[in-house]
Parts: C-alpha cells; structure tokens; sequence
C-alpha cells in the first residue's frame, strides 16, 4: 500500500511558517513531524506546487526544503513517483537490541521495564491461595478457559466500569502479551493489514505480526499537546489502508501516558466501522489510573465487536503471569481453539493468586498511592536537575515520555548504559522510525533508585562528550522492554 498526505493535511501538520527564512522553517517542521512519526516513513508528500498553494508560499520555498530535508537523510526522492518521507537509516528502530532478555550489573538501574516490586500483601496472597489450592488437586488442573472464579471476578470488574460481561466472555492467559498472541492468531492471515498508533509498545508489535500480518502505523499527535490523538490522520490512513485489525491502547497509552476521553473513543470507533475494522483494546495499564477524577467508559462500549485484554500484572507484580482476554461471545470458542494450539491454560496457582489479589480493594489502592508518589518524585527531580527536557505528567501509566531539547537519544540511552542507568529510546517504540528525540522512563521503580537515576543522567547530559561514547556492557543479553 503506498500512503499519501493530502497537502491540506500537510499544512494543517505544519501550521504557520513565523521563523525566517521560510523554507529552512518548513524543512524543520518537516524533519520534526517525521522524526516522531506523525508523518509515517515512506508517506509520499505532496507535490511541491500542491504544498506551495496550501502553505501560501513560493513553489521555490518548498522545493528548497524538499532538498534540505533530503540532504538530512528525512526524505527521498523517486523518480516519476515523487517524494517520500524517511529518517536517517541510524536512526531507524536503533536499539532493537533492548526487545530481548538482560542481565545487568548489580549497582546498575533498569529503567527498560515498567515494573517493580511486588505489592505489599501479595505474599500473603500467595498463602491464602496455597490453603485453598488442595480443592482443585484432584482434577487434571487443565482450564483452557481460566479458572472459574477469576473468570467471573474479571467479568464482573468490566460489567461495574459499565460494559456488561459474562464469566463465559473471558479467557484466561499467561500474560497480556500471550492474550495479544492469541487474538491476532485467530483473526489474522498472512498480508493482513493491522492499524497500530505509533509510538507503540515495542513486544506488542511482535506479536500482532506472528501470523504474518503487516502492520500500518497510524500517527499519534503532539504527546506534549492536548488532543493525544490525531483522529483527522486516523481516519486518512483507514480509508487508505482498510486494515483488518486495529490495535488500540485508550487507557494511559504506552509510551506516551495519554488517555482518550469519551468523545475521542466515540470518534475513533465510528472510524473503526466505516472501514470494517475490528478493534483490539489492550487495557493492560487500565487499573493504574492516578487521579480521583472518573475513568471514560470502555473502549468497548462504543466498539461492540472489540476485543479487550488485559493483566494483573502491571498494578501487582510483573512475576504473576496472568492476563486475560475479554471477547464477543461468538468468538470465544475460536479463540479458546487457538489457544489451546499454543497452550493448553495457565497455571493454576498462578490465577488462584490472581483471584486473591484482584478482590483486594484496599492493598491496590494503596498500590496506586506508591505509585503516585514514585511519578511525582521523578518528575521534580527531572525538573530540578535536567529542566530542559519536556514531558506531560499522565494521570496514570507507569511511564514519563520525555522529549530531548536536542540530540539523539538513541545515542544518550547508549551514553548512559556506561552509568549504569538503562533506558529505552524513542525508536524503539517506532513502527517504521523516528521518535529519537524522546525517552521513556517508568517510574515503577523506587523513590532512592529514580533520584539516582535522574542525577546519573544529569551528570551525563551535563558531559560535553556524551554523544557517541562507547557502551560498556556487563553481559552480551540485551535488555527488555516491558
């Protein structure tokens, strides 16, 4: 499919040309917006006469950014065919190293993982779970469906946030990202399309495309604005690309934090239908909302065919591997059928554990508590000691998306492996490049680790070298993002 951006769009992307002279204006409008992927790579712009005319500029003022922009490695030309946005081939998903397994150095700092520790009292679920495991052992352990009781205690979580739901319409997995695996097995086929807003969560990205679907990035808009999402651009790449499948995350998107309000979910369902496409709603982040202020109902609400997963994972404890995936009855079976190719259920005591936890409204409220205060303090100590970066404080999540002033941060995150802070830069999130103006760092870790964290980084930022430096490593296994 080859995607195209109408000059209006292009316009409406860039906004007013105030710097002098205009056209280095537009070639850095221009660089910006398809350095953080709102224009996707291998987009064809408009022709030069077209932008002049939507920009109310000389043709010879955007002919000269077209060839800046290209000369910095952000466009190509193509003869007869015009000219395509592209980023710099360093740049290009740099650092996919970090989707694997990592080992570090013992006094080194994590910060590829949006997780911590466990809750405090999930210990004593796990021993309230042993005294009641004894009941199942005598039968053959195998629920390729979940375990009864954590289905309807999931059901019954959806059903109070205002979508109805029966036990039946839940299937208990290993984890969201098994769920994910699971759901896009079933409903897609080799050469399917599948709308992914970009950023994105880099593993959910591997497993959407197991079955060999490809993947149609869908740009957000300015995570530091607003609006979030750039549901006009949203709607242009599904009328062009008519993907099968979209992949959805409303609830404190990862990386950004963002949450889509109601109108905003109203609006991007009805795109979904006009084009035929089926939602996939990844609310794993859903339970760590951080404000008093009421969350918007269920994407599924407005998108009756979407299918949800989610995990228990995020707000208790990354070791405790249960997810869980939320369907329309009628595609239940089918998908318990696929699971059941690639498992036959999860653990057993895992998902009694789960149950456990899940019903325990005061430790999780208290588990949001910590979690508050985790983000504010990173966040002063980013304000304190490195107050030129930008970034929006989420009101839920477990991560800050931090842009640069200047700089790749592909290259700084390499910077600061030699300080032993490890931290996952914008490409990797990227569907098909850009975003190396932007960090994500969680803040699921402690108050004592993230104020070393940031003032390592200072410390580092403040160097006049840090650009390029060799990386020492501790192990050849490479980091994970999580």
């Amino acid at each position: 499919m080859q995607r195209s951006l109408a000059p209006e769009r292009l316009a409406a992307l860039v906004g007013r040309l105030d710097a002098a002279p205009a056209y280095r204006a537009l070639c850095q409008a221009l660089q910006e917006l398809i350095g953080d992927g709102r224009i996707p790579i291998d987009t064809r712009l408009p022709s030069e006469r077209a932008v002049a005319g939507a920009l109310g500029v000389s043709r010879n003022t955007v002919t000269r950014a077209y060839a800046e922009l290209a000369s910095a490695g952000f466009a190509t030309a193509r003869q007869g065919a015009g000219t395509f946005a592209a980023v710099p081939i360093t740049r290009r998903r740099a650092h996919d190293h970090t989707l694997g397994a990592s080992k570090f150095a013992d006094d080194a700092i994590d910060l590829t993982r949006a997780a911590g520790s466990a809750t405090p009292g999930t210990a004593a679920a796990y021993a309230r779970a042993l005294a009641a495991l004894p009941a199942y052992l005598s039968g053959d352990g195998y629920l390729p469906s979940g375990l009864p009781a954590l289905q309807a205690r999931i059901a019954a979580t959806y059903t109070r946030r205002g979508l109805p739901t029966t036990p039946g319409q839940i299937i208990v997995t290993a984890g969201a990202l098994s769920a994910l695996a699971i759901v896009a097995r079933t409903l897609s086929r080799p050469g399917d399309r599948i709308a992914v807003d970009t950023p994105v969560y880099p593993n959910a990205m591997g497993a959407l495309t197991l079955g060999g679907a490809r993947l149609v990035a869908v740009p957000m808009g300015d995570p530091l604005g607003d609006a979030g999402w750039d549901l006009d651009g949203l709607e242009a790449t599904l009328r062009q690309a008519r993907p099968r499948l979209a992949y959805v995350i409303a609830d404190f998107h990862n990386p950004t934090g963002l949450l889509m309000d109601a109108a905003q979910r109203a609006r991007y369902a009805a795109a979904l239908a006009a084009t035929g496409t089926q939602a996939i709603v990844d609310e794993t982040l859903q339970a760590t909302g951080l404000s008093n202020a009421p969350m918007p109902a269920p994407f599924a609400t407005f998108a009756r065919d979407a299918i949800s997963i989610g995990s228990a994972s995020k707000l208790c404890w990354g070791g405790l591997r249960v997810g869980w995936i939320r369907a329309p009855q009628p595609l239940v079976e089918r998908l318990v059928a696929t699971r059941v190719q690639l498992d036959l259920g999860g653990s057993l005591f895992d998902q009694l554990v789960a149950a456990e936890l899940l019903e325990d409204g005061p430790m999780l409220a208290a588990r949001r508590e910590q979690v508050r205060r985790q983000r504010d303090s990173l966040a002063q100590a980013l304000q304190r000691h490195l107050p030129d970066w930008r970034f929006r404080l989420p009101t839920g999540g477990l991560s800050l998306w931090l842009r640069l002033p200047h700089g790749s941060a592909t290259e700084l995150a390499a910077a600061f492996e030699r300080d032993d802070v490890h931290l996952a830069p914008g490409p990797a999130f990227a569907v098909d490049g850009g975003f190396d103006r932007w960090l994500r760092m969680p803040y699921a870790k402690s108050e004592a680790q993230l104020l070393d964290a940031v003032q390592r980084m200072a410390r580092r930022w403040a160097a006049p070298a840090h650009a390029g430096a060799r990386v020492r490593r501790t192990a050849s296994a490479p980091p994970l993002i999580a």
